[in-house]
């Protein structure tokens, strides 16, 4: 194969998949860290399994995973750990997919929210507990966004790093 700018084209594809994952975590039913990942290994059967080392790679499969969990259960967790009742937070997933569709990313944050907010008002009929509930929902899925744009480009940065370092 021809080198580019002294890299084979499986590095700079595995390369591409990585920095498509940085994007990709914040951009909804794109599964960034999945994509990071996918590249991280494709330089490293790129590279015969030589490189990077074994228990860099270990390393780095943690944080990936890391990250598709807090992709996959951050938005659950948040609403159950602000009182949110489990069928709500479910009502509120399913809320959030559909308004996807609708509103794009502005429909799964202001869905969640307001589906949390009028489930749990008919559930305990207090205002302010209910908009708490919704609020600490809605922060933690932006927590949880920002947490997968850390990880992914920590894993960006280090395939960046055993690449060209």
């Amino acid at each position: 194969m021809t080198a580019v700018l002294g890299q084979d084209p499986v590095t700079w594809l595995a390369l591409t998949l990585a920095l498509v994952g940085v994007v990709g975590s914040v951009v909804p039913l794109v599964p960034g860290a999945v994509l990071s990942l996918s590249g991280l290994y494709l330089y490293w059967w790129g590279t015969g399994y030589s490189d990077p080392a074994l228990w860099v790679l270990v390393l780095l499969t943690l944080v990936g995973l890391f990250a598709v969990a807090v992709d996959w259960l951050a938005g659950a967790i948040s609403a159950k750990a602000s009182g949110a009742s489990t069928l709500t937070t479910v009502a509120a997933g399913v809320a959030g997919f559909a308004l996807f569709f609708v509103a794009g990313p502005f429909g799964i944050l202001a869905g969640v929210a307001g589906v949390v907010f009028l489930a749990e008002l008919s559930r305990t009929d207090e205002v302010r507990a209910s908009a708490r509930t919704a609020a600490y929902t809605t922060l933690g899925m932006l927590a949880s966004a920002v947490a997968q744009v850390l990880l992914t480009a920590t894993l960006f940065v280090a395939l960046l790093v055993v690449v060209f370092v």
